[in-house]
């Protein structure tokens, strides 16, 4: 499958997933808005069943319209006369069961002497609780003499349990919709990982066949009889064969190290060390490519001989490798925050700001077209960044496209 195709199904997907939930939440809110009306037209009836009650019972007319909204869960209800406390809270209780309004609410009944809700109490259609319930900050109304308001404190929670059904339903899609998400998840980055693998099988097997080709030819001309007669050709092949087998055990360990710091495991031997003598000896083989501007007034650290060796030598391998010409590399230390800085500097190819985070992820090198005209395992930063995380240190990145990079390893400083 190509890579396009792929995208084309990552974003269709991702669209079909976005489509689902959208239309989903869209559904369940209008599910809640009908539910909500549905609720305040049974309380209105019911309310309105109430008031005819109470107008027949005193012998009263009725307003044409006696049951007002004056909130999402507040009715007041005209009643033309004096109210008794039992009557009401027995007619409210039956008309909410008929209607099916099984909930919590509260009632108050107004008197026109005081101006206040003299009655309050707290009742439900569930059970025969009744408690008493203050009524003092409840909405009045100046438009009747005599009327009782009702209250739903529940009322959300009402509407909400009858439409459980919605929101279980709901909550399976999203569900489904979540793992079908996941599964797309671990299948595309399966298949990266396949790459990468594929791409690092590649590039080992291609690392390691140069050192054992040269061994072998070497190891052909030390099999030849006229060898013995020509002792400076003998030595030199001798070195050959000893510099590509080091070669390959580093090459070879570099990978070994690359799996126990994945498996955090990665041992450390931590010891007083002279971060000066270890950059000078490991600057060495660079000849006159590399300047070192050794500046740090404080220079020990406390860290693993081999791993800090190792993550100096990667840095500078790093930024000979991508300085294809004209190689000017400086390696610098000073002392700054409390910390040793090293520094490693290039000016080189650089790295786009949209792979500077990828490139110390495991075996990612940084896309060149289809061929990698550097030579490498995509370990090498990785390797760097993990020897820094086992350490407690941190690693900054600085770089500009066809300008170069700048690596800097901060190192704490301990007494």
């Amino acid at each position: 499958m190509s890579r396009k195709t792929i995208r084309l199904l990552v974003i269709l997907s991702t669209l079909s997933i976005i489509g689902v939930i959208v239309t989903q939440i869209y559904w369940v809110r209008k599910a809640l808005d009908m539910g909500e009306r549905q609720f305040n037209q049974q309380v209105h009836v019911s309310l309105q069943e109430v008031a005819e009650q109470l107008a027949q019972l005193n012998a009263v007319m009725l307003h044409n319209n006696p049951v007002e909204q004056l909130s999402s869960n507040y009715f007041l209800v005209n009643t033309n006369s004096m109210v008794d406390p039992g009557i009401l809270e027995h007619y409210l209780k039956t008309s909410f069961v008929r209607h099916n309004i099984i909930t919590d609410f509260e009632v108050g009944i107004y008197d026109c002497a005081s101006n206040k809700m003299f009655y309050g109490v707290a009742l439900s259609t569930r059970n025969d609780n009744k408690t008493p319930t203050q009524t003092a900050n409840w909405l009045k109304s100046n438009k009747y003499p005599y009327y009782f308001g009702v209250r739903f404190p529940n009322q959300n929670s009402a509407v909400i349990n009858d439409l459980r059904g919605w929101i279980w339903s709901s909550l399976l899609v999203l569900i489904a919709v979540s793992f079908f998400g996941y599964a797309l998840f671990v299948i595309l980055r399966q298949k990266q990982l396949t790459e990468i693998q594929r791409d690092f099988i590649n590039n080992m097997t291609h690392e390691l066949q140069t050192p054992i080709a040269t061994i072998r030819i070497a190891a052909d001309v030390l099999n030849t009889p006229a060898i013995k007669d020509q002792p400076e050709r003998l030595k030199k092949y001798t070195e050959i064969i000893k510099e590509e087998a080091l070669r390959l055990q580093t090459q070879v360990e570099t990978v070994l190290n690359m799996a126990k710091a994945a498996k955090n495991k990665l041992p450390l031997s931590i010891e007083w060390l002279d971060a000066h003598q270890i950059i000078t000896s490991v600057s060495h083989k660079y000849e006159n490519d590399l300047t070192l501007h050794l500046n740090a007034i404080e220079p020990y650290i406390h860290a693993d001989r081999m791993h800090f060796t190792n993550a100096i030598s990667n840095l500078i391998d790093n930024a000979f490798k991508y300085t294809p010409q004209n190689p000017v590399i400086l390696l610098e230390t000073f002392n700054e925050n409390g910390a040793l800085v090293v520094s490693v500097k290039d000016n080189g190819i650089g790295i786009a700001p949209e792979y500077r985070d990828k490139v110390f992820k495991k075996f990612y090198r940084v896309p060149t077209g289809n061929v990698h005209n550097v030579k490498g395992f995509g370990i090498g930063l990785s390797y760097v960044q993990q020897i820094v995380k086992a350490h407690q240190w941190r690693i900054q990145l600085k770089s500009e496209v066809n300008k170069g990079s700048e690596f800097k390893i901060l190192i704490p400083l301990k007494k």
